[in-house]
């Protein structure tokens, strides 16, 4: 028989795979910090879904595949009046949650957006709840929901602190569709076993070239690509779940697996074991719906721009001294195509800051973009790497995203910024989460009646009535 001979023995699973199955079904989460953290992510998420639902660009790709579409005892969409498969409907509410890139952030290695794995979380929780009540069986609690977002969060975090997937061209949104694939199975009843079938599949799906985040391709699909990991993480685990086999070596195989087709050959590497850690270090978004790596650019802008605004003609330079990785993401110059693109400009978001003194989601349409002033700015300035911005940013005991605005004026006169920490940090929590508060019942404000908000806000900020509650009585509270 030749060498060359390929054997057909099935090994045992990869372990990174057995790895994640086993934290799913094992590990009880019983951190209370990370299960506050989880209700004030829960709340924040739904409320940037909830501001989206004001921009037809988002709702529009809203709805049942075909329209008229109801599905008994589906899975409701929150803000609105859909219900649909679970499939569908993750798909809108994780397009509805990351459509403002207002959602939370975890920058490592990797970045991405652990919120957004709440698209499937949530509506496979109200389905398996439908189903549950249709045959007299116990709904899932909001406790359930919080318990699978620390995993979720943890799951996507812990692949994220020591990989690099960027570098090698592949998107974020890979890590939501793993992350969802691991608890959506689970919560939908499977076994370890049919948890490690579907994350191979997960892995096995390979991942969405980033092209559409970076110049000169940068567009809306950035706003939905989140959805459709998510929602293609449903469909695996009920594939899974109707007898659909795994492949063992998904991520090892040679030649053919993830590690050598996708990843350079290398295996991935992991700073911790998985626990609680993510969800408890997790960044909000509370000021603006900017890029994570400019929301310290942001507030330094807008803390300047008293002292600016008025001098707009007389500025020489204005240096914004960053991080590697806002290098590499978002610093671009030349003309921003679209209100995606321009929400991934470092320079566009600092010349708002510094022109309004704020930063709202309009600022990215055409009507903001059209002020001369705003290309002006951005011609003029320079952007340096900070070594110590860079190391800082990967240190996990500081996990800084820091940014300084200077602005030099003609004169030979100058002012200057820095910000190390976002008020999303977990540094500044104490400063952050009232703002987060304000930030999500405003958001309320934009779907819902003030007395259907102020009913869903007061659920809401009460930790232990809202994971008392059944997952049923939630989401039809949030209906529309």
């Amino acid at each position: 028989m030749s060498a060359n001979v390929d054997s057909s023995v099935r090994p045992e699973p990869d372990k990174v795979l057995q790895d994640l199955a086993d934290y799913i079904c094992e590990y009880n989460v019983t951190s209370e910090q990370a299960l506050q953290t989880a209700r004030h992510c829960l709340i924040d998420t739904l409320g940037c879904g909830f501001l989206a639902l004001k921009f037809p660009e988002c709702t529009k790709l809203l709805g049942p595949v075909v329209p008229g579409t109801i599905v008994p005892n589906g899975a409701r969409v929150p803000g609105t009046d859909y219900v649909l498969d679970p499939v569908k409907a993750a798909w809108d509410i994780g397009c509805m949650i990351r459509w403002l890139d207002f959602n939370d952030t975890w920058l490592a290695a990797e970045w991405g957006h652990p919120s957004d794995n709440l698209g499937g979380i949530l509506a496979v929780a109200d389905f398996v709840s439908q189903q549950a009540n249709v045959e007299n069986r116990t709904p899932l609690s909001m406790l359930d929901v919080l318990c699978a977002m620390v995993k979720a969060h943890e799951i996507q975090g812990c692949l994220a602190l020591e990989n690099s997937f960027n570098r090698v061209g592949l998107d974020h949104v890979l890590l939501v569709r793993v992350a969802t694939t691991a608890v959506v199975t689970r919560m939908l009843g499977g076994s370890r076993e049919q948890v490690i079938d579907a994350l191979s599949h997960a892995f096995i799906d390979g991942s969405s070239l980033r092209t559409y985040r970076h110049a000169p391709n940068a567009g809306p699909r950035k706003s939905w690509a989140a959805g459709d990991a998510t929602s293609r993480a449903v469909r695996l685990a009920m594939l899974v779940l109707k007898g659909e086999i795994g492949y063992p070596s998904a991520l090892s195989a040679p030649t053919w697996g993830f590690y050598d087709v996708s990843f350079g050959g290398k295996p991935f590497s992991f700073q911790r074991p998985y626990g609680s850690y993510v969800m408890e270090n997790v960044l909000f978004k509370i000021s603006y719906p900017a890029e994570f790596h400019a929301q310290t650019a942001v507030e330094a802008a807008v803390h300047l721009h008293p002292t600016v605004a008025n001098r707009i003609d007389e500025i020489e330079q204005i240096v914004l001294r960053t991080h590697e990785s806002a290098i590499r993401i978002i610093s671009k110059t030349g003309s921003l195509n679209n209100f995606a693109d321009r929400d991934h400009c470092l320079q566009y978001m600092t010349a708002i800051g510094l022109l309004k003194g704020d930063l709202v989601a309009e600022d990215y349409e055409d009507e903001t973009a059209a002020d001369p002033r705003v290309d002006k700015l951005r011609d003029l300035m320079l952007v340096v790497e900070n070594p110590r911005y860079s190391r800082e940013y990967l240190d996990p005991d500081r996990r800084s995203v820091a940014n300084h605005v200077e602005v030099v004026f003609r004169d030979g006169s100058k002012v200057e910024k820095e910000v190390e920490y976002p008020i999303g940090h977990r540094l500044r929590r104490n400063e952050g989460i009232p703002k987060l508060e304000k930030k999500f019942a405003q958001n309320l404000r934009t779907c819902f009646s003030d007395s259907r908000a102020s009913q869903i806000e007061t659920l809401c900020l009460d930790h232990d009535q809202l994971v008392g509650k059944s997952v049923l009585e939630f989401m039809e509270l949030l209906r529309n």
